[in-house]
């Protein structure tokens, strides 16, 4: 079970990071998670450097994709070479994640036709005139397809992929494995309050 999460220059590091620790709390066999690149390193908004663990094309073909956020989105969205590999993100065969301006990029892909969509403030206008409605809540998903606002709501995403992957279970157990000592119950409530209601029917928390 792969799933990768697209970083590209300028990312930012809650967005991407947080998802990465929080989606490795589950050790099954077989799981992967890769932080996925178009170039070998990139630089974060912050400066912080980090090496790419999957391509493009093979973060295309992952069990889930995690479309990360940035300061440098729009050039993203604007750079034929990325996204005519991104193109080949399909949600009829994966599970399709966006975190703030990640929305932008699955937005540009077509991939929200019809879809309201989560992001950040910043990048709210720019996803109206994209021509999808932007929701004014943390988390939202219509079958294969998620998208988050707020970078603190990157968990609630990575619980959302988890949840489908690994079961609601595991979803809990990741989030109650990294929430704040003494506010653990409180944490998972909130988190699992986001997200079960857009897990597959039958697979919510009883």
């Amino acid at each position: 079970m792969h799933i990768a999460i697209l970083t590209f220059e300028g990312y930012n590091e809650l967005d991407s990071l947080i998802a990465l620790g929080v989606l490795n709390r589950v050790k099954l066999p077989g799981w992967r998670v890769s932080i996925a690149c178009p170039a070998p390193t990139v630089r974060s908004m912050n400066g912080v450097v980090i090496s790419s663990m999957a391509t493009l094309e093979e973060a295309c073909a992952a069990d889930a994709v995690i479309v990360g956020s940035g300061a440098r989105t729009r050039e993203v969205v604007e750079d034929p070479a990325i996204m005519s590999v991104l193109r080949e993100l399909d949600p009829s065969r994966q599970l399709l994640a966006a975190q703030c301006s990640g929305t932008l990029v699955l937005a540009k892909l077509g991939l929200l036709d019809g879809v309201p969509a989560c992001t950040d403030l910043t990048t709210k206008p720019w996803v109206i005139a994209a021509g999808v409605e932007v929701l004014n809540q943390p988390l939202y998903a219509k079958g294969n397809v998620a998208t988050a606002g707020g970078c603190l709501a990157s968990h609630y995403l990575a619980a959302w992929v988890i949840g489908h992957l690994a079961g609601p279970e595991a979803a809990v157990d990741a989030i109650h494995y990294v929430a704040p000592v003494g506010e653990k119950e409180e944490y998972v409530a909130r988190a699992m309050g986001n997200v079960a209601p857009f897990l597959p029917v039958g697979h919510n928390l009883s």
